[in-house]
């Protein structure tokens, strides 16, 4: 069987499970890729879990991961990765928010929520109520900004050395060595356009005629 044949396979059946868990909880569910994806708000979001843990049989939580869409109202998306080994199935529940409002904290279903939502909440700025610990987990205690979030600057704000007259790590404004550099990564075969028709060493081929 290929894989596509398998795709096909598992999304068959996991779309009567999805519609079973759209009349249970009420949710929008979409099947794509062989996977089940659900669609929730921050309000319901624990029930939903609970839910799906107790009821559904879907006793872990894999992951709980962030993704920023700048141009939306609500620019985040949680995303929680759900395995049932007695499905031996996966479902991604996802829901919206933004800076300020916070998504309720998943500790008490999934204790392993813990260090997730902390890294959430350092990436991408996430704010998670009801956390018992809701600090930086990647990053450093002072740390500037959310890295992972698509307005952060490549280059960040800070950087950190060690100085050897204070005998103590330090942090000083961003300088570049050197300026960025635009790459031609046009195919050699074809060749680039440059402003000027004469080449590098085509002055010296036009002496010797």
């Amino acid at each position: 069987m290929n894989a596509l044949a398998r795709i096909r396979e598992m999304e068959t059946a996991l779309t009567p499970l999805g519609a079973e868990m759209v009349g249970a909880l009420g949710v929008e569910a979409q099947v794509a890729f062989g996977e089940l994806t659900l669609i929730t708000s921050r309000d319901r979001i624990l029930e939903v879990l609970t839910a799906l843990k107790e009821r559904f049989g879907f006793q872990q939580l894999l992951d709980l991961c962030g993704v920023d869409f700048p141009d939306r109202a609500e620019r985040f998306e949680v995303v929680y990765h759900l395995l049932s080994l007695t499905r031996n199935a996966r479902v991604r529940v996802k829901l919206t928010t933004d800076e300020v409002q916070p998504v309720p904290s998943a500790v008490g279903v999934f204790p392993c929520a813990d260090w997730f939502e902390r890294e959430a909440f350092d990436m991408f700025g996430v704010l998670f109520s009801g956390h018992p610990d809701l600090r930086r987990l990647l990053t450093d205690y002072g740390f500037q900004g959310h890295p992972l979030r698509k307005d952060f600057p490549m280059t960040g704000y800070v950087e950190v050395r060690y100085d050897e007259e204070q005998k103590r790590v330090v942090y000083e404004p961003v300088k570049l060595t050197q300026e960025f550099r635009n790459f031609d990564f046009l195919s050699p075969w074809e060749g680039a356009e440059y402003a000027d028709t004469v080449l590098p060493g085509d002055e010296k081929a036009g002496s010797k005629a």
